[in-house]
């Protein structure tokens, strides 16, 4: 239990047996009245965000989500399937709780980041950076332009991104997936 005095962002609730993430709190004091907290939180698993009010000093209780590593291992179709590197078992994840934006960047093989609960991997998250190779991308004329120009790549997962005139097909890249953006050559 903790109090909304020890409100941060990161902090996991337990609101109505759903598990939220504190995004933003801001701690009101108005002239006349009491003191009360107000939040925007996160759904853990289906990523909407709420705002909500708490009274001053209200008590609420807070979770502990750990972060293990999986590794992704294939699907089936409906399910995507990492292996837990502690316990080497095989965890389902549905593609809603994973994230299309996620899913465009997911490979085999690719070390992840699973969320525990109650020791149940109950989301997966990937790296912020990830390395993939080009497999179809467009011959870049040089002289096309007067600064660096970019052309559409796509990658072996099938995401597309910009990428320099200078990249051919066969190249690994560095991308950032958080803003589907090129970083580097690997």
């Amino acid at each position: 239990m903790a109090s909304t005095a020890d409100f941060r962002n990161g902090l996991v609730l337990d609101v109505d047996g759903t598990l939220w993430t504190i995004v933003y709190f801001q701690h009101v004091k108005p002239g006349k009245g009491g003191a009360f907290v107000r939040t925007k939180l996160k759904n853990v698993l289906g990523g909407r965000v709420v705002e909500k009010t708490f009274r001053g000093g209200e008590k609420v209780t807070t979770v502990r989500l750990l972060r293990r590593p999986v590794t992704y291992s294939y699907t089936d179709g409906q399910l995507y399937h990492f292996m837990d590197k502690e316990t080497f078992e095989l965890i389902p994840v549905s593609g809603e709780l994973i994230g299309e934006d996620q899913l465009r960047y997911l490979k085999e093989n690719m070390e992840c980041e699973g969320l525990v609960h109650d020791d149940r991997v109950i989301s997966v998250e990937l790296p912020d950076f990830v390395e993939l190779a080009v497999t179809q991308t467009d011959p870049g004329v040089r002289g096309d332009t007067a600064q660096g120009g970019t052309k559409p790549a796509t990658l072996e997962t099938g995401a597309v991104i910009q990428v320099p005139l200078f990249i051919e097909e066969g190249n690994v890249v560095r991308v950032d997936r958080r803003e589907d953006k090129y970083l580097e050559r690997a």
